[in-house]
């Protein structure tokens, strides 16, 4: 089973120096939630978000949303080829359980996971579905123990889809940036034994995602 890590992704609850600004308590108070409850998102809080640390890399949940659903809708996650994970800019993880069916609406992706940063897990009929925690990009490798990891960034070394498909040992894990904006951190990218650009262009991670996972897949169904 290979692993796939979405890493340093946008998608962390609105940081507490940010809860007081005019923008968030507005957005706040017109879903009925506390500043501290809700998904730090650039539709609503550009204003706040303006100067921030890591500005580019922050503030797009919807993104997340898409590389979620790309991963979790395929016949490789749903035949237990795949652990996917989302490692968050603020060094959390969640994982994902096999049976999970992530919803397609935003706003319903939003309130699932600003319930599960309140309760940190999720379950249905006492199984665990989704579950989030305190971790590193670093320590979560620990736990997944591949023996080989394979990042994808501009930044890599050019490649194909077909070729790095067939770079990926079976206990292999990719790395795909799970941001709109910049390059993985030192602290991620000095993790990875290989590091891969496909094409010339720049796509967003849920294209990465959807091509690579395919191109796996073919491996293994067809």
């Amino acid at each position: 089973m290979i692993s796939l890590i979405l890493s340093e992704s946008s998608l962390e609850l609105v940081p507490s120096k940010l809860k007081h600004h005019p923008s968030v308590v507005s957005h706040a108070r017109k879903i009925g939630k506390r500043p501290s409850e809700i998904l730090l998102d650039n539709s609503w809080h550009f204003a706040a978000m303006k100067g921030i640390e890591n500005e580019l890399k922050r503030g797009r949940p919807d993104l997340v949303h898409f590389s979620i659903l790309e991963a979790t809708t395929i016949p490789l996650y749903q035949k237990n080829k795949l652990k996917f994970y989302v490692h968050t800019i603020d060094d959390k993880v969640i994982s994902f359980n096999q049976n999970v069916h992530i919803p397609k609406s935003y706003h319903r992706f939003a309130g699932l996971i600003e319930k599960l940063y309140k309760e940190k897990e999720v379950s249905s009929n006492e199984e665990t579905l989704l579950q989030i925690k305190d971790q590193t990009f670093s320590e979560l490798l620990q736990e997944i123990n591949p023996s080989k990891i394979i990042g994808f960034s501009t930044e890599g070394t050019r490649q194909t889809y077909e070729q790095s498909v067939s770079e990926i040992p079976e206990d292999g894990c990719i790395v795909i940036g799970g941001f709109q904006k910049g390059h993985f951190s030192r602290s991620v990218s000095g993790t990875f034994n290989e590091l891969y650009s496909i094409g010339d262009d720049s796509f967003e991670g849920h294209v990465v995602v959807a091509r690579l996972l395919y191109e796996y897949e073919k491996t293994i169904f067809m």
